[in-house]
């Protein structure tokens, strides 16, 4: 006890000078001490008592990650931060949480730094900031006016109220005005997503990555490993409970998410390639694609927002929740809208619920770059990181690979 009463007083003096120091020991690099923000002081606080007691550590790969260091400079902070998966199990398990007087607390301490990363490393940065504070107004108000804008300056007059055969969007909206709108929106989020990873990549400084770290990280991704809590039974939710759910709905999003861009992909090679013309029918691979992606996008969603509904807040960063929600909101009316449109193209209802569609889609790409579609980006580029580093060697020697 009263050696970790001692590494506490010293992770507060470390916590806002901590030098650059390589990860695994060895001299510190010459460069510019960055000075730690108030968030980044307490994850450095907490990781240096953690250090000293490693009860977590076989639960996720922060903890084998945090052994390697002495020290938390702001580049390590950041990492760990993106590599942790908030799935509460630290916390749960952790005999200095509060009421304790270290008020241990990884999974917010976490959460709080990675929402600072998606501001700090957006591109362009004041977009960022602003979705971080307002994400569901933003996302909603964007989505509507979005709408609105496609419905009276895009949209061809006359056929907003009247059903079209076939379900022909095209006589709606012209084909050659929308692609040229989602390209450049697209075009954008891929360049502003591109330009803070680079960045963020850049400063946590992780080595050449090998085949094997690439063939990993990739498993860890599509499996969400460290969402099974480091005993494969889930997160801690509001009960204490473990449970898979959230990492069942994160399934069920992402995956619907790739099956609706695998639907707007095919449906390009058929439209450039191989001229074949929407509408299509309902059997055909594009809608498959779509409505089986569509209703991935309803389910997962729809349970990760009831998780963030009853979430404990000392589990995560209640000041992110605007963000979360907005991004979630988005990705419900997406799913919403376009199962909705199968239902109902060849009606009069199908012009103004295509305008909803098409302008929730613009806004959900537009605000990739900024709200919880980055921290997939971020987690993926840590969790590589994390893949490179456990191939090199722990010159500490202080904990085990």
């Amino acid at each position: 006890m009263q050696q970790l009463k001692a590494l506490t007083r010293e992770a507060q003096d470390l916590a806002s000078s901590a030098p650059n120091r390589p990860a695994g020991g060895g001299q510190p690099k010459p460069a510019r001490v960055i000075p730690l923000t108030p968030n980044e002081a307490e994850v450095a606080r907490q990781m240096q008592i953690c250090n000293a007691c490693r009860y977590c550590e076989g639960f996720c790969a922060v903890f084998p990650a945090m052994t390697r260091r002495l020290e938390f400079p702001k580049a390590d902070i950041n990492y760990l931060a993106n590599l942790c998966h908030n799935c509460g199990a630290c916390y749960h398990a952790c005999q200095y949480a509060p009421p304790h007087e270290f008020a241990l607390n990884v999974p917010q301490a976490m959460a709080r730094v990675r929402g600072d990363t998606y501001a700090e490393y957006a591109w362009p940065q004041a977009f960022g900031a602003l979705y971080k504070r307002n994400g569901l107004t933003v996302a909603l108000a964007l989505a509507a006016g979005l709408a609105l804008f496609l419905a009276l300056v895009i949209g061809r007059a006359g056929s907003l109220f009247q059903a079209q055969p076939g379900g022909n969007f095209y006589a709606i909206f012209p084909h050659n005005m929308l692609a040229a709108i989602f390209g450049a929106v697209f075009a954008f989020a891929v360049i502003a997503l591109g330009v803070g990873v680079t960045r963020f990549w850049r400063d946590v400084s992780p080595g050449a990555a090998s085949g094997a770290a690439v063939g990993e990280t990739a498993k860890n991704v599509l499996a969400l490993t460290y969402l099974d809590g480091g005993h494969g039974d889930g997160c801690n939710e509001a009960d204490d409970k473990f449970t898979l759910a959230r990492r069942r709905f994160h399934h069920f999003t992402f995956y619907g998410f790739m099956s609706c861009f695998a639907a707007t992909a095919v449906a390009t090679l058929y439209h450039y390639l191989l001229g074949l013309h929407a509408p299509y029918a309902l059997d055909s691979l594009p809608v498959i694609l779509g409505t089986v992606g569509g209703i991935g996008l309803l389910i997962g969603p729809a349970g990760l927002l009831w998780l963030n509904l009853q979430r404990d807040p000392k589990r995560g960063d209640p000041a992110q929740r605007a963000m979360d929600r907005g991004f979630i909101a988005l990705l419900l009316v997406v799913a919403a809208t376009g199962l909705g449109l199968l239902a109902v193209r060849e009606n009069a209802a199908m012009p103004l619920l295509l305008a909803l569609h098409l302008g929730a889609v613009i806004a959900l790409f537009a605000t990739l770059p900024y709200g919880k579609f980055a921290h997939g980006i971020f987690r993926t580029a840590a969790l590589l990181k994390s893949a490179i580093e456990k191939r090199q060697p722990n010159r500490l020697q202080l904990g085990s690979d």
